[in-house]
């Protein structure tokens, strides 16, 4: 049996493999900068962040950009970016862009992140700054709204002309005008839009929109981009079901809104999900938590006068033969086997032997993955329904997984997929599915929760579709020790809450991305100076996480003075429970002559342990030093020497 601190190796070799850092190679992240040039967008401001500086929302969508592609350097060095510029009288006379619709420029072309562009973009915000007209005299406004279509269009061609075809890719659109038609009241346009962002759909875009609203301006989405900006392309129905996540934020917050939508959407498996017999959809899953480790390091060769990465690979080799052995070729071994004690089991009747005493049973990669898989290929299986009180909070003991359509592999998944949603969350079902997500994964027993989509206060959307709940099997079902506690007095039960309430989330939630890793915060702010030429001061670093002490005491420090009082007073808080000790219990390790003399003649004396050895030699008043081959020699001689 395993120890048990690796009862979960299965989960952390899985988890590995979804590290792994050709996967983020394949999937690349393309995002496509479309900022709105309008004479609202071009408005000078007062900067609030430099003394005497003026500023526009161009300007500040720029220095987001900038901040986004410093990140991608060191934690999406694979990814694209580009900048378009539209509503602008400023065109691209050759090369890329030239081609694209009128009113539209691109600045920065589709391109893996590099430092030399960003750098480039970073001089034109600083003499944005000394400047403020600067953004207006090169990038001058249209003076009215090109159609949105055209906007669409534009982008299309942009990412179809520099993204990768397997990318994920998006659009973030900035603008501030929450009505572009309204000088031309033509229901026309409104169908173009959402005809080109059909195309967008189509060819795997995803459009991100990033509202700016403002004091003297409140930005009303559904005035024209709520009619335009749609979650698919199916009927109305399905719209209400699956709707858009629509950011509207303020122009201070649009950077911290960027890198809530900055990490890629990338699919953990794309499998179908057959719901009967030959009746199978397509479906997408997604990962809800991941955990943020350092990007994987590479190698270099200094060859003098440039640097170049080595590529590693492995080989398998033969060391009889000292030759390489083909991968293909390898087997797979067991460590254990039956002894020549169980041939006595042939004679009477039980079982059978296929292979000899002493020898192994050998197995092909292909093998392996059957018994780990059960001949299964990845996939999704409806078994059946239950009521949604049988699922219960303990069942969850491992992170669960969200599924979504996908229309790319079977049509009229999304349909299908909405009907199946809707039903359960009517009649409070929830699924029981058996699945396999990877091939070289091993298959579960899962409960499907449903979920309708929700929009929040701050215009982020909840998703609907379903949560793929993995449940308890084998060991994770266990009854756990019940200690009960001392029970604090109410007095001082309402005393914490006082103070506790006045320290609370602000809207009872925490926010992972305003509080990163400062470990992780730390290694990037270093490696983003590296790449940038840069100085870096590790005292100017700021660790978000620490706590703001002089906020905590200004806020509750008399309310938790008074609950330390009250706290020394209570007899069961400054009782000390000693709780007994347990010696753990070791294991058995003697051995009888019989079992290690037919151990001995077939050839598997090896396989005992070293602790097992040293107890026979010890019953038999020989030496116990050495290493494990001598102990067995050892051994052999005694046997030898008494038939």
């Amino acid at each position: 049996m395993a120890p048990y601190d690796d009862w979960n190796n299965l989960d952390q070799e899985e988890d590995e493999e979804l590290q792994d850092p050709s996967y983020f190679e394949r999937n690349h992240d393309v995002i496509l900068f479309a900022i709105d040039c309008s004479q609202s967008m071009l408005a000078l401001r007062d900067d609030p962040n430099y003394e005497n500086s003026k500023t526009s929302h161009v300007l500040s969508a720029l220095n987001a950009a900038v901040q986004i592609q410093k990140r991608k350097v060191v934690v999406g060095p694979y990814d694209s970016v580009g900048i378009m510029f539209y509503n602008t009288t400023r065109r691209n006379e050759s090369g890329s862009g030239s081609e694209l619709k009128k009113g539209t420029y691109v600045y920065q072309p589709m391109s893996i992140i590099n430092a030399p562009k960003i750098l480039d973009l970073t001089q034109l915000i600083d003499e944005a700054r000394d400047n403020p007209d600067l953004l207006g005299e090169d990038y001058p406004s249209t003076g009215s709204h090109i159609p949105v279509g055209d906007v669409f269009t534009s982008c299309n061609w942009v990412l179809r002309d520099g993204a990768p075809k397997s990318a994920t890719k998006r659009v973030f659109l900035i603008t501030d005008n929450d009505n572009p038609l309204a000088s031309s009241h033509n229901s026309r346009l409104v169908t173009s839009a959402r005809t080109t962002l059909t195309d967008l759909l189509q060819a795997g875009v995803t459009i991100e929109p990033f509202f700016i609203t403002t004091d003297d301006k409140q930005f009303n989405q559904h005035k024209f981009w709520s009619s335009v900006l749609v979650a698919g392309t199916s009927s109305d129905e399905d719209l209400d079901v699956l709707p858009a996540s629509l950011s509207i934020s303020r122009i201070d917050d649009l950077l911290e809104q960027m890198r809530f939508h900055e990490a890629a959407k990338r699919a953990l498996f794309s499998i179908p999900f057959e719901l009967a017999t030959g009746f199978i959809i397509g479906i997408k899953g997604y990962g809800l938590i991941t955990e943020q480790k350092k990007g994987a390091y590479k190698y270099f060769a200094d060859l003098g006068d440039k640097m170049e990465v080595v590529e590693s690979h492995t080989t398998y080799v033969d060391e009889e033969r000292e030759a390489e052995v083909d991968k293909n070729s390898v087997l797979f071994g067991m460590t254990l086997g039956a002894t020549a004690e169980d041939e006595d089991t042939q004679e009477h009747g039980f079982g059978t032997r296929s292979v000899n005493p002493g020898r192994r049973v050998f197995y092909t990669a292909d093998e392996v993955r059957s018994f780990r898989t059960l001949d299964l290929e990845p996939g999704i299986k409806l078994l059946g329904f239950k009521d949604r009180s049988e699922l219960a909070f303990e069942d969850n003991v491992r992170h669960s997984s969200f599924i979504y359509p996908d229309e790319g592999t079977y049509a009229g998944s999304r349909r299908t997929f909405t009907a199946l949603l809707l039903s359960m969350v009517k009649k409070g079902k929830i699924g029981l599915v058996r699945a396999l997500m990877r091939r070289n994964a091993s298959p579960s027993f899962c409960a499907l929760l449903p979920q309708l989509g929700e929009d929040e206060d701050d215009g982020w959307a909840e998703p609907s579709g379903f949560h793929l709940i993995p449940l308890p099997f084998a060991d994770d079902i266990r009854p756990a020790p019940i200690e009960e506690g001392f029970q604090a007095e109410k007095e001082l039960v309402n005393a914490a809450k006082s103070f506790v309430s006045k320290l609370a989330l602000r809207n009872g939630t925490y926010p992972p991305d305003s509080y990163p890793n400062p470990a992780l915060s730390f290694h990037y702010a270093q490696l983003e100076a590296t790449a940038f030429r840069e100085e870096f001061h590790s005292d100017s670093f700021e660790d978000h996480t620490l706590p703001k002490n002089e906020m905590i005491h200004k806020k509750a420090g008399p309310l938790i003075k008074e609950w330390a009082k009250l706290v020394q007073n209570d007899k069961s808080a400054t009782t000390v429970v000693v709780r007994a000790t347990t010696s753990k219990r070791k294991p058995d390790v003697s051995l009888s002559e019989v079992e290690v003399r037919s151990r001995y003649e077939t050839g598997s004396l090896m396989q005992l342990r070293v602790d097992q050895m040293k107890e026979f030699l010890t019953g038999r008043s020989l030496a116990t030093s050495g290493k494990k081959a001598e102990l067995a020699e050892r051994i052999g001689e005694w046997l030898d020497g008494h038939p």
